[in-house]
């Protein structure tokens, strides 16, 4: 049976930074769009009332958006309601409860700290505004597997399984929707994608910013709970996946969890963390903070298609750019003439998925000339379509919609901190680095293995140079 339609969006947090940077610039979309026609109840703890609440969404838009459909914004301005209060305070979903008016089945998403998840989810049930509504929590879902574990026992307790999205909005992102396509939509992959013509998987997640003010929240995160458990495993299982028996949620999720339970454990032999100078200065920041702001780890995966084939995962904050990019690099070697001296490279297959889709190849050429010499070039399709559907328009309307395809699943979420588990906190020493350098000094000692890393290039000083 198709999911009905959410006839309420409720947005807990709606004054914080999420909310301005991410989710507001959504919904003027979703207006634009015409697929956004629910009201919308902001709820949060500021002593603001409605018209205070306009502006903020008004300013969210000047500041976040390259042009302003000044229709649309009314349009959105229209549909807002707002609910000030605590979240632990019975009043606050008494006066949701008024704010919804006729609204049955509203969709609540839970844009607050993750500590909070447990306390709204119980009170909306105990205010009797659970009943046919959906749960949206943003991540990170737990800080580990136990608590990962008793997050998903204690929700169930108030809205059934079907009824609970737990978002990763890179899942939402069009390159990555792009990369589950082009993995299963073009035939002359199937031949080379195993371990038979794959050495080695890299996968970078960097940027060049440091934690612009959220120094609180990155002490209780750090770059292993914050990207790797999530961003760059879910990167991993649309690589690794088999293809799905059919297009259905369930099929991609059953195939996606195959490839988590096939990762054994991290070992801490094979992580590196890493620690910018100067987070410990940044406010929120503990002065003898341990917290990693990079990570890099190897693991493996078991499987009769990647047996033996190290993945090598990196993310990391004040690296030089800003890129999430995959590195395959191929075992087969070029065509060398017998007695010449070659200077050709492995073929590689390079996928940038951040800032923008770019897929390129590695190939060896002949080198003008008499002699058989070869010469490596990159075959580059740079793709960017016009108007892109935002990853938090499309989570919030399949969300609305009932659609999980984007979401990470309850099995899933647990298998991936089965992966980490054992990397987390101070289970490897933190290592110290530049800002604008790839990491710590070792980050190289690595990676050797396979050759070093490939740094991504910033796209503009590549034109440039073109």
């Amino acid at each position: 049976m198709a999911a009905s339609q959410a006839d309420a969006l409720v947005i807990f947090g709606i004054t914080g930074d999420l909310a301005y940077k991410h989710v507001i610039p959504a919904l003027h979309a979703m207006i634009r769009r015409g697929t956004l026609d629910v009201p919308i109840v902001g709820v949060a703890k500021s002593g603001w009332d409605l018209a205070q609440m306009q502006q903020r969404v008004r300013d969210s838009l000047a500041a976040n958006q390259r042009v302003v459909d000044e229709t649309a914004a009314e349009r959105l301005l229209e549909r807002f309601s707002y609910v000030d209060g605590d979240y632990r305070d019975e009043a606050t979903y008494a006066a949701l409860r008024q704010a919804l008016g006729a609204s049955s089945a509203p969709l609540y998403y839970l844009a607050i700290a993750p500590s909070m998840f447990q306390a709204v989810a119980r009170s909306l049930a105990g205010a009797g505004l659970a009943e046919r509504a959906r749960l949206v929590l943003e991540k990170p879902f737990g800080r580990s597997l136990a608590s990962a574990r008793e997050l998903n026992r204690t929700l169930r307790g108030y809205f059934p399984p079907e009824a609970i999205f737990r978002i990763d909005h890179f899942l939402g992102k069009e390159p990555v929707q792009n990369l589950y396509y082009f993995r299963f939509a073009n035939a002359f992959l199937e031949p080379i994608w195993s371990r038979e013509q794959i050495l080695s998987v890299q996968i970078t997640m960097a940027e060049s910013f440091g934690v612009k003010g959220r120094g609180t929240f990155y002490e209780e995160a750090g770059a292993i709970r914050d990207v790797v458990q999530n961003h760059l495993l879910q990167i991993v299982s649309l690589l690794a996946m088999e293809r799905p028996r059919d297009a259905t949620v369930a099929a991609q999720s059953a195939e996606k969890l195959r490839v988590f339970k096939a990762i054994p454990p991290l070992d801490p032999a094979h992580v590196l963390r890493g620690q910018y100078r100067g987070y410990r200065q940044e406010p929120g920041v503990a002065a003898d903070s341990t917290v990693e702001t990079f990570a890099a780890a190897r693991l493996l995966i078991d499987t009769p298609r990647w047996e033996g084939v190290p993945f090598y995962l990196r993310t990391g904050k004040q690296l030089p750019v800003n890129a999430v990019e995959i590195l395959i690099t191929l075992k087969a070697e070029p065509f060398l003439q017998p007695g010449s001296h070659d200077a050709c490279h492995r073929n590689y297959l390079r996928i940038r998925l951040s800032p923008e889709l770019v897929f390129a190849i590695g190939i060896c050429v002949k080198m003008p000339g008499i002699e058989l010499v070869g010469n490596d070039i990159e075959v580059l399709a740079n793709y960017h379509p016009p108007d892109q559907m935002l990853a938090y328009e499309r989570i919030l309307g399949d969300a609305l919609r009932g659609e999980s395809v984007v979401f990470a699943s309850e099995d899933g979420v647990e298998e991936m901190w089965c992966i980490v588990d054992p990397i987390l906190g101070d289970a490897t020493p933190v290592h110290e680095y530049d800002q604008g350098t790839w990491g710590p000094a070792a980050a190289e000692e690595f990676a050797a293995a396979i050759g070093g890393w490939h740094n991504p290039v910033d796209m503009v000083d590549l034109a440039c140079r073109e």
